[in-house]
């Protein structure tokens, strides 16, 4: 019966991050994996009271069919919270999608023909990664340092691939590294993109969950002539089982993305888009966003301070100031999926780092999660990889 696949099909396959996370449920697993919010933090009581609101005051409204580009009211409140961030947009340039990353699927269906190039940081996120690899895109990757993306090594690659189709970014806090685009390389990302004529795309989950530094525009602050594709969403400021995400970007592109979501599911959920319109009018989501910092700096500072502790001191690390992620770097020769392997048997989990890498090309790296783990649950488990780390870079040394 595989022969009545499409050729699509053999594409794609399941995420190495989500199957992971099924070998790391079990409950004595001390799990740095996920990239999941802390689940205590989550508002059910208002959220309570934004669901009642909603089904009192328009219920019937909110359990219909529903407009392909979203309830104007949350595309009113996500402008407006563009705006902060340093985003001129209207409604007319917003988006309601299934999660950000549908709209990461919608973009490989609106602008990748086979064999179209796609050029990334060096690693990048694993889902986009999969996306664009079932629409048969080419990698191109570029190499990464403590400041982001470098951009000489960009503008070397446009020159070797004119006809990339886009840039597809993380600026702030990436996953799986850590790292920030400093506001210079940010501007200078625009400057290539205009000189050599190429979209970008600019994947921001996790700006709204800066701890520490400087807050920094988004790459589509700097943007001039509407090249910029920008995607955000809920799930790390708010709520990710209501899977609302948004794109902002110039209308032509927007009137497309909305023609192919029609495709895909007709519109997000009404019932969640009211819910989360409601809450930002009865709550300030901005008070609670700064309760997600502080837990966040909190666990981020825990870790940071355990690897220095706990971890063999020939490896090197990430130090963000935001996000969900610390990216751990190996030493030469040492088999991330090995550790992983060891670490499990110890009940303590992360992510091997070569599936975050689009063609392969690193197996050294680890990525761990601060979120989702208590301050106590992080000492126990980060104990538990040192143990692990410690005996493997032992041993590898003795061996060579």
């Amino acid at each position: 019966m595989k022969d009545k696949f499409a050729q699509r099909a053999s594409l794609v396959k399941s995420s190495e991050t989500r199957e992971i996370l099924k070998v790391t449920e079990r409950p004595e697993v001390i799990s740095f994996a996920g990239g999941l919010p802390a689940p205590e933090l989550f508002p059910v009581e208002a959220m309570n009271d934004a669901c009642r609101a909603v089904l009192n005051e328009d219920g019937a409204a909110s359990l219909q069919y529903s407009t392909t580009e979203g309830y104007i009211p949350l595309r009113e409140a996500i402008s407006t919270r563009m705006k902060h961030i340093g985003i001129e947009s209207t409604v007319s340039n917003i988006l309601i999608t299934s999660g950000s990353q549908q709209v990461i699927d919608l973009t490989g269906r609106l602008f990748l023909n086979d064999g179209d190039v796609v050029i990334c940081e060096s690693p990048t996120y694993l889902a986009a990664i999969n996306v664009f690899k079932s629409y048969n895109a080419t990698f191109v990757e570029v190499d990464m340092d403590e400041d982001g993306m470098i951009m000489e090594e960009l503008e070397k690659k446009l020159q070797e691939n004119p006809n990339a189709k886009f840039i597809y970014t993380i600026p702030d806090f990436q996953n799986p590294t850590g790292r920030t685009l400093t506001r210079e390389r940010r501007q200078r990302m625009i400057e290539l993109a205009n000189a050599y004529d190429v979209l970008i795309v600019e994947d921001n989950p996790y700006g709204g969950v800066r701890f520490a530094g400087e807050t920094l525009p988004p790459v589509k602050h700097f943007d001039t002539e509407g090249r910029v594709i920008y995607i955000s969403t809920f799930s790390k400021i708010f709520a990710p089982g209501l899977r609302i995400g948004w794109v902002c970007a110039d209308e032509a592109f927007i009137d497309k993305y909305v023609a192919f979501k029609q495709v895909a599911d007709l519109h997000t959920d009404s019932f969640a888009q009211r819910v989360t319109a409601k809450y930002m009018e009865l709550y300030d989501i901005e008070e609670h966003i700064q309760k997600i910092k502080a837990v966040y700096k909190e666990r981020c500072t825990q870790m940071l301070s355990c690897i220095e502790e706990f971890f063999p001191e020939n490896l090197s690390y990430s130090k963000p100031e935001g996000g969900l992620f610390i990216w751990v770097e190996l030493p030469q020769g040492i088999d991330s999926a090995h550790i992983f392997s060891e670490c499990l048997k110890n009940n303590v989990a992360c992510v091997p780092g070569t599936p975050f890498f689009p063609n392969g090309t690193r197996n050294n790296a680890l990525r761990l999660n601060y979120s989702n783990m208590s301050a106590e649950q992080i000492v126990e488990g980060m104990k538990r990889m040192g143990d692990v780390l410690h005996r493997e870079l032992t041993r590898e040394t003795t061996v060579l």
